[in-house]
């Protein structure tokens, strides 16, 4: 009896939707937003984010209309395998399959980081906090408690059949939608109503840190150094650039529309991918600006909880900007609210990067040349579905990564957790450069196919034509654009680290994964 290998075909264009969506919406936004303000000031984090949301339009683009022109199963690495390289094809699909391990890994690492809510007392005194202890008293739980627990339930999930998946993902991502708005409302009011008189509505915005910061420290080992500081115009673009790299890591997981492709019952309509590429570009874009811009009407770029000397380190909950937003406004309640939604946020962005890095490896096992001659039983074994048509082998071994999150008992678990961030944020942008060049490829051989006189079916590469699933207007621009933007921050994303003293941690988690080389090609 032959074994089952295929997935089911049961997701619709709301689930694809929304899994993206959530997928984007883990704890980069809520704990990113407030980094951004700190190293470029609240109006140069906003140039940030436009400049991240550019270049990820311009890949989602690209990635949406090969997908839709030709729906195939992981297209991530197939588009690149058929229009560059073959050895690039592989080479990026286990990049790709090994950089959302390593997110999974750092969602469940940030869930233990945000366990830790506590604020100083010193720090509600000095802006007059009505009470005087803020925090949780899971601040002394073991981090290792909580990253087993958590594994274990973004397992049990992803081993649902994609129908009731779908559906839970759905709910996941409505309820981010609301808690979002919420949150923009919320700092709208605030900021109107002033509780703390500050004089005017951009007191956080005056003259001259609106577009800057005072200055960029790098390299600083501890609290007392004062590393090294770079002032003026050359300041000012550091900051730009480095606010746009914290910002990219907000953006990555709307590669999800195309992951989901074998699973995806109205693929082959032919506005799925375009409603769903142009639903979930506008949807994040708008939100994270909206977002980022409201909270930095009520928190100053100095705020002692944003002042993050090591730039590479993401911190737990006390130090995101819309708690501080809370606090700093004197409201009770919402503070521990928040912290409590950014642990499910986190969680569910978790589940959906078990789910992406297993259909990316299921994906991979259903082509034997990806993989050497010795590994071909292990190929088929994860080749295997149940008869419901879930990967639970190439969930297991996906999961397994997600034990990296035990790096949390280390004594410096903020640290460890922006050096895993940077690794995988650097994989994905060499994916989407991937991508990108695939399109440029694609543009000029679809265009050839469509002026070829011998071809019965031409009208169907014929971009012009209104029969044409899905296009975009200046798309090759874009893929230039794209292309150029993303090998930048590739080679760039992590400066600091040739600034002496030489960091040799963080250009390993920064670099590593530029010299990986193809996998498997044979």
């Amino acid at each position: 009896m032959a074994r089952r290998t295929v997935l089911s075909a049961h997701l619709k264009e709301r689930h694809v939707n929304m899994m993206a969506f959530s997928a984007c919406i883990g704890f980069g936004l809520f704990l990113n937003s407030g980094k951004m303000i700190y190293i470029a000031g609240p109006g140069l984090a906003l140039v940030a984010l436009l400049l991240a949301t550019s270049v990820m339009w311009a890949v989602i683009a690209c990635l949406g209309e090969m997908t839709a022109l030709f729906p195939v199963q992981g297209p991530l690495f197939e588009f690149s395998g058929r229009f560059i390289d073959e050895a690039v094809g592989y080479a990026t699909g286990w990049m790709t399959w090994f950089a959302w391990t390593v997110i999974l890994a750092a969602e469940v690492l940030a869930v233990t980081q945000l366990w830790q809510f506590r604020f100083e007392d010193e720090y509600l005194r000095a802006i007059g906090y009505p009470d005087a202890h803020l925090g949780w008293s899971t601040a002394t739980y073991s981090p290792a408690v909580w990253a087993f627990l958590f594994l274990i339930l973004i397992a049990l999930i992803n081993m649902l059949p994609v129908r009731q998946y779908g559906q839970l993902e759905y709910i996941f991502g409505v309820l981010k939608i609301f808690f979002i708005s919420g949150l923009i409302c919320f700092n709208v009011i605030l900021s109107a109503m002033q509780k703390v008189p500050h004089g005017n509505h951009f007191w956080t915005w005056n003259t001259p840190w609106g577009f800057s910061s005072r200055d960029l420290t790098i390299h600083p080992s501890h609290e007392a150094d004062a590393g090294v500081v770079l002032t003026g115009s050359q300041g000012h673009f550091l900051s730009l650039w480095t606010a746009t790299c914290v910002a990219i890591f907000s953006f990555v997981g709307f590669e999800t529309i195309a992951i989901t492709a074998a699973e995806n019952e109205d693929l082959e309509k032919t506005e799925t991918i375009k409603l769903a590429t142009k639903k979930l570009t506008l949807r994040i874009s708008i939100l994270y600006i909206l977002c980022t811009f409201t909270g930095g009407l009520n928190v100053p770029y100095d705020d002692p909880n944003l002042v993050n000397i090591q730039i590479n380190s993401i911190r737990a909950g006390h130090n995101s900007l819309f708690v501080l937003s809370a606090v700093r406004s004197h409201v009770r309640g919402w503070p521990g609210f928040f912290n409590g939604f950014y642990i499910f946020s986190a969680t569910t962005s978790g589940i959906n990067a078990l789910y992406n890095s297993s259909r990316l490896l299921h994906a991979l096992a259903s082509i034997p040349e990806a993989w050497p001659l010795w590994a071909q039983n292990l190929r088929r074994r994860l080749e295997r579905t149940t008869s419901r048509g879930v990967p639970l082998a190439t969930i297991t071994v996906s999961w397994l990564f997600g034990l990296l999150a035990f790096l949390s008992v280390k004594p410096f678990p903020s640290i460890v957790l922006g050096r895993i961030t940077n690794n995988a944020v650097v994989s994905e942008l060499i994916g989407y450069t991937v991508i990108c060049l695939s399109y440029i490829q694609f543009y000029h051989r679809i265009k050839e196919a469509a002026e070829d006189h011998t071809l019965e079916n031409r009208s169907a590469f014929n971009r012009d034509d209104k029969q044409y699933p899905y296009r975009t207007h200046g798309q090759l621009f874009r893929a230039y654009y794209g292309f150029i933007f993303c090998l930048l921050l590739i080679v760039f994303n992590n400066w600091q680290c040739f600034v002496r003293p030489f960091s040799m941690p963080d250009f390993i988690s920064s670099y590593i994964g530029v010299s990986a080389p193809p996998v498997g090609h044979r």
